[in-house]
C-alpha cells in the first residue's frame, strides 16, 4: 500500500501548509490567537485529513472524511480573504494561495470521484 506521502493532494496541501506557516509569521502580533492560530490550524487540518482518509478502510469513511477536509479547504480560503482585506498579505499571494486551495479542492471532488469508482458493488 502506497503511503499518503504518495498523494499528489496530500503533496500539495502540505506545500500549501508550509506557505501558510511561512506568511502568518509576518502576521501582526495580536492575531497570535486568533487569525494566525486559525488559517494554521485550518490549513494543517486539510494536509491531516488527506492522510487519514487514506488510513481508511471502507469508501464511506474514507470520503466522509474527505469532505470534511474540503471544508477544511474552504475555510482556509476564507481566512486568507481576511488576511488579505486587512492587508496582511499581497495580492500576488492572496491569489496565488487562493487559486491553489480552488485547485485542491477540485482535486479532492476528483479523489472521491475516484474511489467511488473502485467501491465493491454488494
Amino acid at each position: 500500500m502506497r503511503s499518503f506521502r504518495d498523494l499528489e493532494i496530500w503533496q500539495e496541501a502540505h506545500a500549501l501548509r508550509l506557505e501558510i506557516y511561512k506568511i502568518s509569521l509576518n502576521f501582526p502580533k495580536e492575531e497570535k490567537y486568533n487569525l494566525t492560530s486559525q488559517i494554521r490550524s485550518s490549513s494543517s487540518s486539510v494536509a491531516d485529513q488527506i492522510a487519514e482518509s487514506h488510513g481508511r478502510y471502507y469508501y464511506a469513511d474514507k470520503s466522509r472524511v474527505l469532505f470534511q477536509t474540503r471544508g477544511e479547504a474552504e475555510e482556509a480560503r476564507s481566512q486568507l480573504s481576511l488576511a488579505f482585506d486587512l492587508k496582511y498579505v499581497s495580492e500576488e499571494i492572496f491569489k496565488n494561495l487562493d487559486n491553489r486551495y480552488n485547485n485542491l479542492c477540485m482535486r479532492i471532488n476528483r479523489y472521491i470521484d475516484s474511489l467511488r469508482s473502485k467501491k465493491p458493488i454488494k
